[in-house]
């Protein structure tokens, strides 16, 4: 009896480990550093509409800080399974925040175009990947101080809250990027998103849960081959983030131009946190789910809710029908997401978590970038009801990975 006693508080002892490793002050610094991150491409799309009157040549400087992005993010994320985090993310944001206020000064000089579209793909190259970066972190923790029987649920419920915390600051960046762009100057955005990233990604980069991840400081790096990278069951849900990025952009910019035609085109992201809000709620949920509703279940049944909520998004013909569409696309939302992550982290080959966890926030803001971009120009040339059904084109995405990564995990269980 005694023992057993014993035994079940080392157990707890060691649950309490995540948030004891982590420290109090872990969660809040976290979530706020990532917030520049979310205000980049709104930022940047209000910044050179204002200082080069030219809507397309605002998408595609937005464009160009996801392909930043995703052309340098994940060489982020390998220099921080290769040399710590501490390193990595600290260097990023002083390069981010100086690359923010240089944008800032280009848009308004007589300097050239190309020098805007260069300064604007320096932004997103430079971006600090915290979300990301931080999905790494807990895993280490997760993985190496949790009980083995408590790391499946407890793995759930972490990328559940991550899911949720990019959900709130990808639908808060925009409504602040509104805010001081309206009461202050186009510029504010950026200044605020370079102020942020000085003050709170140097923070996230110095706390001391950055030591939980192990660097190779003291001997030899273990890691992977980096063709384990390319695995078709990690490729799945990296596919699957991309298209939740596309689903993003598309959704805003078929909104806006739905809002512009009624003449309410700044009220656009009010109606788009009706999804969010949605997605926040049902990705902290998710981790409720009973374990035999499989990832690869929800995975598929969450996206086609999804599917269905961009139908209706794209056959709306009135304001209640859209917004409806929209709750109904929140709820798939945030459990594809989390699952998509819960996936990558899981099939993360060893010493490489940083650089899959930046490869998928990559290429989520890629999809985002592209699509933001390209569905702007469809909705100046096609008209608002093309703009309207692009997101169909990107939920197809989402659910083809979702089907792909159900049949890749069963054949796998099978020669398993």
């Amino acid at each position: 009896m005694t023992a057993t006693v014993c035994d079940r508080n080392a157990d707890t002892a060691q649950e309490q480990s995540l948030l004891s490793v982590a420290g109090p002050t872990y969660f809040p610094i976290a979530l706020v550093a990532r917030l520049p991150f979310a205000m980049m491409v709104i930022g940047v799309l209000t910044l050179v509409v204002a200082g080069r009157d030219s809507l397309a040549f605002a998408g595609l400087n937005s464009a160009m800080v996801g392909i930043g992005a995703a052309a340098v993010g994940p060489l982020v994320g390998a220099a921080a399974d290769r040399f710590g985090q501490r390193r990595a993310v600290l260097g990023a944001g002083i390069v981010n925040s100086l690359a923010l206020l240089l944008m800032t000064w280009v848009v308004f000089s007589p300097l050239p175009a190309w020098t805007v579209l260069a300064s604007a793909a320096l932004v997103g190259a430079s971006a600090p990947q915290v979300g990301p970066m931080s999905r790494s972190r807990l895993v280490t923790m997760i993985t190496t101080r949790l009980p083995e029987r408590r790391r499946v649920k407890t793995l759930m419920s972490v990328m559940a809250y991550e899911s949720a915390a990019d959900e709130v600051i990808f639908v808060f960046g925009p409504v602040i990027v509104g805010l001081l762009a309206t009461t202050m100057s186009p510029a504010a955005p950026m200044i605020g998103a370079a102020v942020l990233t000085a003050l709170f990604v140097t923070s996230f980069a110095l706390h001391p849960s950055a030591r939980a991840v192990p660097t190779g400081d003291g001997g030899a790096v273990v890691q992977a081959p980096a063709r384990e990278l390319f695995r078709p069951t990690l490729l799945a849900p990296v596919v699957g983030v991309f298209g939740m990025g596309l689903f993003f952009g598309t959704t805003l910019t078929g909104l806006t131009a739905f809002m512009r035609d009624a003449g309410n085109a700044e009220a656009a992201g009010l109606f788009y946190g009706v999804m969010g809000v949605g997605s926040a709620a049902l990705a902290l949920g998710s981790a409720l789910l009973p374990e035999r509703f499989t990832v690869a279940w929800r995975w598929v049944s969450f996206s086609l809710v999804l599917l269905v909520g961009a139908v209706l998004i794209a056959a709306a013909p009135s304001l209640p029908w859209l917004v409806a569409g929209l709750a109904l696309a929140g709820v798939g939302v945030g459990p594809t997401l989390v699952t998509e992550f819960s996936l990558g982290a899981d099939r993360s080959p060893v010493g490489r978590s940083a650089t899959v966890m930046t490869i998928m926030g990559s290429g989520v803001i890629l999809g985002q970038s592209l699509a933001s971009a390209v569905n702007g120009e469809i909705a100046e040339w096609s008209g608002t009801g093309a703009a309207q059904a692009a997101p169909v084109a990107a939920a197809l995405v989402v659910f083809g990975a979702g089907v792909a990564n159900f049949v890749l995990t069963r054949r796998q269980s099978r020669a398993g």
